[in-house]
C-alpha cells in the first residue's frame, strides 16, 4: 500500500500547457509523407498537409510545435522554402540520411499548418551557417507589418497580414552540429545575434537560447552568467538512450525485462538533470524569469531493419508511453522553471505519436498518454506526498510510482500515476487536503506484452480506456494501479 496526499490548498505554479509540445525536423519522414503528401497526392489533404494527421493533433490539444530542426536547422536557409513551388531550390539533408528536398515545405505552409492543427509555432533560426540579416529577415518576413521588402515579399507571396510569431530559437545545439561552438564562443554569438530579432508591430518574441547537451552543467553556467539578461528561454536535450553514443542503442520491440528497466531508469535521470540545471539557473536568476526549454526529449532506439539509419524510424511501445508519462510528471512538477518541452518527434522518427505508411496512419501508444495528461495543460500543479515503494530487477532498483496532481480551472483534481513495475500492481490511497470531493472516475493505458503497441495491421492493439478501480469516501481515495499502466484519475 502506497499512501499519497494531495494538498489543494497548496499550488505551486502554473503547469505552461506549452510543455506538452512536440518537434517536427525535417527528417526522414516526419515532414515529408508524415506531414506534406502535396497538392496533388490522392491522400485527402488541406494544401498538401494530411487531413488525418491535422484531425489527429488537433484532437491531442498539440499547444507547440517547434520546427525546422534540430540539426537541420542550422543547415536551413529560409528563403529556399518560400514562392512559387517551380522557383524553389532543391538541396540536400546532409544531416539526415542525404536524401534530397524540393523545400516544398516552408515558412507559409509551416505557418498554415500551425493555424490548421491549432498550435503556436516555434521557429529555430540558422546561427551556425547563417547570417544575423538573414535571421532579422525571417523574422521580419514573417511579422512585419510595416512598409518594407521582406513584408513586400511576403504579400507577393500570397500572404497580406503578418503572422503571430512568438517563440524563435537562436541556432540548435550550437555545442555539437550547430556549429561545435564552446559555450563563451555561442554566448557572445547569440548576445550578437538576438539583438537584431526585433519585435514587429505588436508582436513581441519570446527568445531561445541554445542550452546544454544532458549533464554539460558548465554550458548552462556559462550562458546563465554571461547571457541570461538577453534570453527568455533555455534550451536542454536529453534523449532516453545510453549517454556512451558508441554503445548499440537496443531495439524499439521484442525486449526483455532488463532493456525495459534500464530505459526507465535512464529516463529517471531526468528528475537529476532538471534539478541540477534549475540550481544553476537560480544563481543567476532568482525571479525564474528564464524558463527552461526541454526541446528535445524521449527514447531513441536503433532504426527498424530494413529502413534508412538516417531515417531514425522505430516503432513505438508501452514502454515508450512509460517514458513519456514519467518525463511529463517530472516537467509538472518542476513548472516553476520549465516552460516548455518538445517531444522528438511527431510523425516517424524516434518517439512518435503518429506513424504513417502511405495513406495508412496509426496513433502510437505516446499519442494516447498525451491525450490523457492534456488535463495538466494550464492547471495549477498541487503539493503531493506520497512514500514511494520500490521496483526491483536483480541487484537495482528504482521507484515504482511517477506521480504528478493538479487543479484545473473549473475546480477538478487530475492525478497522473505510472506504475513502472511490469510484475506488481500497487494499491494507493491517496487523502485530499483541503477540498471536499466524491466523484473519481479515469483513464488507464496498459497491456499484456511489455513490447504492446500499434501497427497498421491492428491499429488499436493499444489505447486507453476507461478506469474502474478508484473509489473515494470521506476524500479518501483508494485504488489499484495495474503493472505497466499510465492512469489518470480526475477528482470532482
Amino acid at each position: 500500500m502506497v499512501k499519497m496526499k494531495v494538498h489543494s490548498e497548496k499550488k505551486n505554479g502554473i503547469i505552461d500547457k506549452n510543455i506538452y509540445g512536440h518537434f517536427a525536423e525535417h527528417l526522414g519522414r516526419c515532414i515529408y509523407e508524415g506531414i506534406w503528401v502535396g497538392k496533388d497526392s490522392p491522400i485527402p489533404n488541406i494544401n498538401g498537409m494530411r487531413i488525418d494527421v491535422i484531425e489527429a493533433l488537433k484532437a491531442m490539444k498539440i499547444p507547440v510545435l517547434r520546427w525546422p530542426g534540430g540539426c537541420f536547422a542550422d543547415n536551413y536557409h529560409w528563403m529556399d522554402g518560400i514562392g512559387p513551388y517551380e522557383n524553389r531550390v532543391k538541396m540536400i539533408n546532409t544531416h539526415w540520411g542525404g536524401v534530397t528536398e524540393n523545400n516544398h515545405f516552408g515558412t507559409h505552409e509551416f505557418m498554415e499548418f500551425c493555424e490548421l492543427i491549432g498550435t503556436e509555432p516555434y521557429i529555430s533560426g540558422n546561427l551556425g551557417s547563417g547570417t544575423v540579416r538573414e535571421m532579422q529577415q525571417w523574422v521580419e518576413y514573417i511579422t512585419s507589418d510595416n512598409i518594407s521588402p521582406m513584408t513586400d515579399l511576403r504579400k507577393a507571396n500570397g500572404r497580406e497580414k503578418p503572422w503571430k510569431l512568438k517563440y524563435f530559437a537562436v541556432g540548435n545545439e550550437n555545442w555539437g552540429c550547430g556549429g561545435g561552438m564552446r559555450p563563451e564562443y555561442y554566448a557572445d554569438e547569440y548576445r550578437r545575434y538576438a539583438t537584431y530579432l526585433r519585435n514587429f508591430g505588436d508582436n513581441k518574441l519570446y527568445k531561445v537560447a541554445c542550452g546544454a547537451n544532458t549533464a554539460d552543467y558548465e554550458w548552462t553556467e556559462v550562458l546563465m552568467k554571461n547571457a541570461a539578461k538577453n534570453m527568455d528561454g533555455l534550451s536542454l536535450h536529453f534523449y532516453t538512450m545510453p549517454l556512451d553514443w558508441s554503445l548499440p542503442k537496443g531495439p524499439s520491440v521484442g525486449f526483455e525485462e532488463k532493456e525495459w528497466f534500464d530505459i526507465l531508469k535512464l529516463t529517471l535521470f531526468m528528475e537529476e538533470l532538471l534539478t541540477k540545471h534549475i540550481e544553476i539557473m537560480d544563481k543567476y536568476d532568482e525571479q525564474k524569469r528564464v524558463g527552461l526549454i526541454v526541446d528535445e526529449w524521449g527514447t531513441w532506439y536503433d532504426a527498424e531493419p530494413g529502413m534508412n539509419p538516417g531515417f531514425l524510424y522505430q516503432q513505438n511501445t508501452l514502454r515508450d508511453a512509460l517514458v513519456a508519462g514519467i518525463n511529463l510528471n517530472l516537467f509538472n512538477n518542476h513548472c516553476d522553471r520549465v516552460r516548455m518541452a518538445n517531444i522528438a518527434q511527431t510523425i516517424n522518427v524516434l518517439q512518435s505519436v503518429i506513424l504513417t505508411e502511405g495513406e495508412k496512419m496509426i496513433l502510437t501508444p505516446t499519442y494516447h498518454v498525451f491525450k490523457m495528461f492534456s488535463v495538466h495543460q494550464d492547471a495549477e500543479l498541487l503539493e503531493t506526498e506520497m512514500e514511494n515503494t520500490a521496483y526491483c530487477f536483480g541487484e537495482d532498483k528504482i521507484m515504482q510510482l511517477s506521480v504528478s496532481s493538479s487543479i484545473d480551472s473549473e475546480g477538478k483534481i487530475h492525478i497522473s500515476l505510472c506504475n513502472l513495475d511490469p510484475n506488481h500492481e500497487v494499491q494507493i490511497s491517496c487523502e485530499l487536503a483541503g477540498e471536499n470531493k466524491n466523484k473519481v472516475s479515469g483513464r488507464i493505458l496498459t497491456a499484456d506484452q511489455m513490447d504492446a503497441r500499434n501497427t497498421f495491421e491492428d491499429q488499436e492493439a493499444i489505447k486507453d480506456t476507461s478506469y474502474e478501480k478508484a473509489t473515494i469516501v470521506n476524500n479518501q481515495i483508494q485504488a489499484c494501479i495495474p503493472p505497466k499502466s499510465i492512469v489518470v484519475l480526475e477528482i470532482a
